[in-house]
């Protein structure tokens, strides 16, 4: 069977221009096992973007595969309306023990969209309810400037990465939007870029105070918009201007939860306490879709209150808290533990340094910027005034086109490439993955 012929006539696939698809060579993966990824016709690549994010512990691995079988000669799924099954309460419970100390109740659902669709619901009903409706003006979120948050239009309404999401501005709610730290692009130190924005999101509190239910930010690292990382410090400034006005602080860990930086949870690195937490993602270690907006208990508690008053949380999803992907997020935490995987990802972040310097000196290299394993190479035209390439230049997709020829499946943002390697990676694997980055880069840039 001719898989793609088939899909070019059938499929749609996201995040693509289809016309371009439709008269290209794709690549149709088959099967993978560890960090490799392998096509129809055999031929193997390592997994550089963790199959966009997800894949923990490498793929076909044999512990998650068990514990899907095992699960699955149980049930598949039950209702989580109603009822409930020992998984996702185990599950909950090694949640809240890994989270930050300030969190305390799980909510499910299936995807990152859908984590931070039911956090603004949540942060927004919480105050039409709290003290009994005292604080109803609190019906404002503070975004920040080209944030993602997933897809659906609540989660965009959060959003600020035009690209995506200006065609639905129509469709929208309206936020107050702060400015994101992007030391590289800043007129200044990180230092003074930190403070700036500091400065700016508490103008919008003296100014809007009690209207801003609360704060939505991706702590420590911007993912979408491109792998823009915080100066030290910054988020801990959030933390302390939204506690000083009195708003929730919603953290949005679907990109950077589980190891990704380093820490088992970005707000881990300034020991920051959030109201609520939405994390996806590589929660099932890359194996099913699997997600959760986790609560204070005060915000919980905002909930309770008898059938007639109407508190419930009206929300939820037909697979929330599906068995098999409760048993994988299990079997992915206990492997967390059992090899020590935090270990390996700072070992490997220190060796990055290192691989990475032969990229910075390219001519077309402007910016690499890193945390644990979460790598963004922004590509310029001109590398003395910072000049980006245009749209039009296809950049990005010309470099990771060219990065198959060297085994390699990445994935740009606009002008910069992402490297986000499975976390189980090793040193000779991220060596190679580096080094057909490096390749690829010199390759088209030069030719450019």
């Amino acid at each position: 069977m001719d898989y793609a012929l088939l899909d070019k006539k059938y499929v749609w696939h996201p995040f693509t221009q289809m016309q371009d698809w439709i008269k290209d060579d794709i690549v149709v993966i088959e099967r993978g096992k560890g960090v490799w990824l392998y096509d129809m016709a055999g031929k193997k690549y390592i997994d550089g973007v963790s199959s966009l994010w997800v894949t923990v512990h490498g793929h076909a691995n044999q512990a998650l595969n068990d514990a899907i079988k095992i699960q699955l000669d149980k049930i598949a799924h039950t209702t989580f309306l109603g009822l409930s099954h020992p998984l996702a309460v185990q599950l909950a419970a090694m949640l809240i023990e890994l989270t930050p100390s300030s969190l305390n109740r799980v909510f499910y659902s299936d995807n990152g969209s859908t984590s931070m669709e039911i956090a603004l619901k949540i942060a927004y009903q919480y105050w039409q309810q709290k003290d009994g409706g005292k604080q109803q003006k609190r019906t404002k979120f503070v975004t920040f400037t080209n944030a993602y948050h997933g897809d659906t239009i609540g989660s965009v309404s959060l959003g600020a990465i035009d690209l995506f999401h200006k065609i639905y501005k129509p469709l929208l709610f309206d936020t107050f939007n702060a400015p994101y730290p992007y030391p590289y692009r800043f007129n200044g130190d990180a230092e003074a870029c930190k403070d700036h924005c500091l400065q700016a999101l508490e103008q919008l509190f003296k100014n809007h105070g009690d209207e801003i239910a609360a704060v939505v930010i991706e702590p420590e690292v911007q993912g979408a918009s491109g792998m823009i990382m915080t100066p030290p410090g910054y988020m801990k400034g959030v933390e302390r201007i939204t506690r000083k006005y009195g708003a929730l602080l919603v953290v949005d860990e679907v990109a950077t939860g589980f190891g990704r930086t380093g820490y088992m949870f970005a707000s881990n690195a300034e020991q920051i306490k959030p109201d609520i937490m939405a994390v996806a993602k590589s929660i099932t270690g890359g194996y099913l879709p699997l997600a959760a907006t986790i609560t204070s208990e005060a915000v919980f508690e905002a909930f309770l209150g008898s059938y007639d008053e109407q508190k419930t949380f009206f929300h939820g999803h037909t697979y929330t808290a599906n068995p098999l992907a409760c048993a994988a997020a299990i079997a992915n935490l206990e492997l967390f533990e059992h090899n020590n995987l935090l270990h390996n990802i700072i070992d490997r972040a220190k060796q990055l340094d290192e691989l990475l310097k032969p990229m910075q000196k390219l001519d077309h290299v402007g910016d690499i910027r890193k945390k644990g394993l979460m790598i963004g190479i922004e590509l310029v035209e001109d590398k003395s005034t910072a000049k980006p390439y245009s749209w039009q230049d296809k950049i990005g997709i010309r470099v990771i086109e060219e990065a198959r020829n060297h085994n390699l499946i990445i994935r740009p943002l606009g002008n910069v490439i992402v490297l986000m390697p499975p976390l189980c990676i090793s040193a000779d694997e991220l060596a190679f993955l580096v080094d057909g980055t490096y390749k690829a880069v010199k390759t088209v840039t030069e030719r450019a």
